[in-house]
């Protein structure tokens, strides 16, 4: 039925579940999987004559490094069953954009990812990817919490 899952990472404990679920259904339906970490870039606001400086590409080379680790996290439970896995790294402010991408993009027909339940304000200030991604995806979509 779903031969190609689409599992989006962040490397958060939910997410670690959300792997161990979706290495699971895929070694049952002898299904393969594309992890995906999004990075999102540094915003840097104004910061007027306050001298404060953020170090931009200092941002990028630790989050290109946790990236890694959340894929290779991916990689080695998805080895360990046997799944075919192949991993993938973006960058986008908005993560939803490169999930939907790339479930087109390496022929995925499921999405399996994890929704933190925000609510409240933490939602309204943050938003839900996992909502952004079921308003814009044609794809199955299996949300895990």
């Amino acid at each position: 039925m779903f031969k190609s899952i689409l599992l989006p990472t962040d490397g958060s404990e939910l997410s670690d579940k959300a792997t161990a679920i979706a290495v699971e259904f895929a070694r049952l339906h002898q299904s393969r999987i594309t992890a995906l970490t999004v990075i999102q870039p540094l915003l840097l606001p104004s910061l007027g004559d306050s001298g404060a400086v953020a170090d931009a590409g200092q941002y990028e080379i630790q989050m290109q490094d946790a990236a890694r680790a959340h894929i290779e996290r991916v990689a080695a439970a998805a080895n360990t069953a046997g799944i075919p896995f192949e991993g993938v790294i973006a960058m986008s402010p908005n993560p939803y954009e490169e999930i939907v991408a790339a479930a087109e993009k390496y022929g995925c027909d499921l999405i399996m990812m994890a929704s933190h339940g925000r609510s409240g304000l933490s939602k309204l200030l943050m938003g839900s990817e996992t909502q952004s991604v079921l308003s814009h995806t044609t794809l199955p979509v299996l949300v895990l919490r």
